[in-house]
């Protein structure tokens, strides 16, 4: 073994036992913890899909542990390949800034963002535009907060926006917004209703439908929870996996729903959406801006982050 490519023994992060000094087996365990397969990672340092292989397997036998699950696409890091990549992620990361890895000169990278589709439209790209506008480069994804999760401790994302903080030591997240929720329909059910549900109580709406993203009703659910203290008992009429779409149909009058405050306060403001009650203390939902405690190689990442959390004092 070449002197370059010898260190102090990493330690197993639950027992302090020596693990491996071989910096090319865990360079290659890194890459394939961040990229999300064995393919991908190949490509990364250059070498045979193959030989990736070999040393994932090499590494697994010298610490005695399975480090990946193997998926039809791609691999899913086990529990331990968590605390392995948060104590080798930093020194590896230094060492390949010390020697040169990834010169200045090159042109960074995509930055993969991920979150929530209407934030990411209404909100987040709008905020990220003069970056691009000089020459930053995004990759974005809209999904579901806990698959998104997943995917960044796969190495997939280099950011996500969580609806909810993640557990764990793998992720590092910081309050992005907050988001308000509001009980809205448009102006001929709020005629209709005639302020019924401030004065009566959510059962004056049962009449009429419910519009929402999911079946299980999870942001109308939690608003019946904490203004109405009761259990909402209604199932949707309408559900559609997009809020922007929720807010459309209800625009249009197909019905009432909660939405963010912030999705649809122009139509608050143009007397398209009305609100049907405004309670002292509205829910309140923090959203998080997640990435990995590993220091990013990709200079961009930083940018979309920094600029992302003083957007989101706005917001």
């Amino acid at each position: 073994m070449s002197r370059k490519d010898s260190a102090d023994p990493v330690e197993n992060p639950q027992t302090g036992t020596a693990l491996v000094s071989d910096l090319n087996l865990l360079r290659t365990f890194l890459a394939v913890y961040r990229s999300g397969s064995f393919t991908a990672a190949a490509g990364l340092l250059g070498l045979s899909q193959p030989t990736v292989t070999t040393q994932i397997r090499s590494l697994e036998r010298q610490i005695g542990r399975e480090l990946f699950e193997r998926l039809p696409r791609g691999v899913a890091p086990a529990s331990f390949a968590h605390d392995l990549a948060a104590q080798v992620a930093a020194p590896l990361d230094a060492l390949a800034a010390a020697t040169g890895g990834g010169a200045a000169s090159e042109r960074p990278g995509p930055v993969h963002l991920a979150g929530p589709a209407e934030l990411l439209c209404t909100r987040v790209l709008p905020a990220l535009a003069p970056l691009v506008s000089d020459g930053a480069r995004l990759r974005v994804t809209a999904g579901l907060t806990d698959p998104l999760l997943d995917e960044l401790r796969a190495g997939r994302h280099d950011l996500v926006i969580a609806t909810v903080r993640p557990r764990g030591r793998a992720l590092t997240a910081v309050p992005l917004m907050d988001e308000e929720f509001v009980l809205v329909a448009a102006p001929s059910w709020a005629d209709r209703l005639g302020g019924r549900v401030t004065a009566e109580g959510p059962a004056v709406l049962h009449p009429v439908p419910l519009v929402t993203y999911a079946e299980d009703l999870p942001i109308a659910r939690r608003y019946w929870r904490h203004v109405f203290g009761t259990r909402l008992s209604c199932p949707a009429a309408v559900t559609v996996p997009d809020l922007r779409g929720v807010l459309a149909a209800v625009a249009a009058g197909a019905g009432f729903t909660v939405l963010p405050r912030y999705l649809c306060q122009d139509e608050l403001a143009s007397g398209a959406l009305v609100p049907l009650h405004e309670p002292d203390d509205p829910p309140i939902n923090t959203a998080y801006l997640v990435q990995r405690p590993d220091r990013p190689d990709n200079p961009d990442v930083i940018r979309v982050r920094d600029t992302l959390l003083e957007a989101g004092r706005t917001w």
